[in-house]
């Protein structure tokens, strides 16, 4: 286990693979573990980090470290312990906010971001999310996904205190606002059968600006880098490839990235 002390507090991460850096941030119900089979499908020609936020996995619990900003702080500071510079940052769900705000404070650090499972609108997310403990979550929205035992048993280590403040702290933000504010190359992903997050309107998202593009997962829920991982990894690798300050929009120039407008 790799872990570095940030504010006198535990913070667990692990890396693998080498080359340019990309950051992987999970969500509300998990830890840095799901993202294992993605990260390895990327390994040979980046490097890889994966770190659990305030109250997930491995890494330090307190309630006075649960608000958004908070985690924001905690992405800022592990990349600058780690003299990490210029990123690609993938998020999910929680994470995927959690890298728009960190977007927002430092745009010039990072260099495209993929939200997955972005939520619009605070109520476009599951009132399960904060009624139901981590153990329910974990069988809720993992059910069916092929995951290792020890990756269901990390979800089951989460705060569900860290859960309820974040989605609660999501009344002081303007969630669509924050999208629009990102002025980099922004893949948004979402899986069509969601039990959690509502698929947001395609069209709506690519009338924000040039640089955001969606893609829907037709056959995937809340995890489409678990249900789907092959072609998951085949976007990620493709939107990885795209030049610097290129539009996700010219994924559609293949047919499997033409999103599905609803």
């Amino acid at each position: 286990m790799s872990a570095i002390i940030i504010e006198n507090e535990i913070v667990h991460y692990e890396v693998l693979g080498r080359g340019r850096p990309l950051i992987f941030v999970h969500g509300w119900v998990g830890s840095w573990r799901y993202w294992v089979p993605t990260m390895q499908s990327v390994s040979s020609a980046y490097r890889a980090y994966a770190l659990d936020l305030w109250g997930f996995g491995d890494t330090s619990k307190s309630n006075s470290r649960y608000t958004l900003q908070e985690q924001v702080n905690l992405l800022e500071r592990f990349l600058e312990e780690m003299g990490i510079g210029k990123i690609a940052l993938i998020g999910h769900g929680l994470g995927a906010i959690v890298a728009l705000l960190y977007v927002r404070q430092f745009p010039h650090l990072v260099d495209r971001v993929m939200a997955i499972g972005y939520p619009m609108r605070e109520n476009a997310l599951n009132k399960r999310l904060t009624t139901s403990p981590p153990e329910e979550l974990e069988k809720w929205l993992l059910a069916g996904t092929p995951l290792s035992d020890m990756a269901r048993l990390e979800a089951r280590k989460t705060d569900a205190q860290a859960i309820v403040h974040s989605i609660l702290n999501l009344q002081e933000l303007d969630l669509k606002g924050l999208s629009r504010e990102v002025n980099i190359p922004c893949l948004f992903v979402h899986g069509l059968n969601d039990p959690a997050i509502m698929v947001p309107n395609g069209n709506k998202i690519e009338a924000f600006a040039e640089n955001f593009h969606l893609v829907i997962f037709e056959n995937s829920g809340h995890y489409p880098m678990l249900s789907q991982p092959n072609k998951f990894n085949r976007l990620l690798n493709d939107f990885l490839a795209l030049d610097s300050g290129e539009s996700p929009r010219n994924l559609q120039l293949k047919d499997e990235w033409k999103r599905r407008v609803r």
